[in-house]
């Protein structure tokens, strides 16, 4: 049986969890918060992570009921990400692995995601959603690559919805995209905003600058609630995303989507993509919280496939890639 320890940290979530065989042993992790109208900077982000990562390790240890002999391979997030918190995790895991005396590996943070929404569903060829604070991608499995059929061309959605909360002031805890969500479900003004889909690409700057603009206006004059532009936002983004999404899904004769990425947690975004994938036959999958969101198990379980199929990363070569697209990595352990 092969056991993978994983290290995630790529932006404001610091994660470690243990796979072994398909199983999740452990998974703690902790958040950076800041106040409310902030977003984190790298720095700070990196001064958090250094400041819990050992006691995270203790837990994902204890938890799992493991010690480090019991550990087959170290695998970490190289990117893509924020340089500061990636280099400060990359560091300790090249140390642990050192220590260990074990085998080290680099893992993509987008195919962390991808093959830890694979493991939880059991969705057998489905094509991906990929959206989150950094990253919004459209995804289908082709010849050893997961291919990019689609993508944000500025902005992720999860960075639009996030850079709105501190706009209107809302709280970053637990997250600001979880407070928007529960603040859209008491909004029923529909507030028209910008639609940019092209191609099979999306843009979310023109909406986040119309809303900024338009928010003070029309929250200060009475036009609407901030209910109503949080529920206004969610429907104009997600309608993006599903049109993108279902024209992947024809290109590729799919019957199966997969919502990975911490805004796939948004129920309201499952329910859109859902009916979707019923009007076409299809099946949605997607997780709940625990995985779907940063966490060290997605890059155990990735770790572990690619480990299994024969790759490791040489210490001379184990750096961060802050921009590490999808496409870059070679799919070694699926036919």
């Amino acid at each position: 049986m092969t056991v993978v320890i994983g290290f995630e940290g790529s932006a404001n979530k610091i994660g470690i969890g243990i796979i072994r065989d398909g199983e999740v042993l452990s998974n703690p992790r902790r958040t950076y918060i800041t106040p409310p109208g902030q977003g984190f900077m790298p720095s700070d982000t990196a001064r958090h992570h250094r400041a819990v990562v050992l006691t995270v390790l203790k837990e994902a240890l204890e938890e799992a009921g493991l010690k480090p002999a019991d550990v087959d391979c170290v695998a970490y997030t190289k990117g893509p990400g924020m340089g500061a918190p990636l280099v400060t995790v990359a560091l300790v895991a090249r140390t642990v692995a050192q220590l260990w005396g074990k085998p080290l590996l680099g893992v993509n943070h987008c195919i962390g995601h991808i093959e830890m929404g694979r493991l939880i569903t059991q969705a057998n060829n489905p094509t991906v959603l990929y959206v989150s604070g950094g990253n919004t991608q459209v995804i289908a499995y082709s010849e050893r690559r997961y291919r990019i059929f689609g993508e944000t061309i500025d902005i992720a959605v999860g960075n639009c919805l996030d850079r709105f909360a501190r706009v209107i002031k809302i709280s970053n805890d637990p997250s600001p995209g979880y407070n928007i969500e529960q603040m859209a479900k008491k909004g029923s003004q529909f507030v028209e905003l910008p639609y940019t889909v092209k191609g099979m690409d999306v843009s979310f700057s023109g909406i986040l600058s119309y809303i900024e603009e338009a928010s003070h206006k029309m929250l200060s004059s009475g036009q609407c609630a901030a209910e109503d532009l949080c529920f206004s936002l969610q429907e104009t983004v997600f309608a993006m995303l599903v049109e993108i999404t279902e024209r992947a899904m024809a290109h590729c004769g799919s019957g199966e989507v997969l919502i990975v990425g911490g805004v796939g947690c948004n129920l309201r975004l499952q329910e859109m993509m859902g009916v979707m994938c019923k009007e076409r036959r299809a099946k949605l999958f997607a997780t709940d919280e625990r995985f779907c969101i940063d966490n060290g198990a997605m890059i155990a379980q990735a770790g572990w496939e690619m480990f299994r199929s024969g790759q490791v990363t040489e210490l001379e070569d184990s750096w961060i890639t802050q921009r590490y697209r999808t496409d870059e990595v070679e799919v070694t352990w699926r036919d």
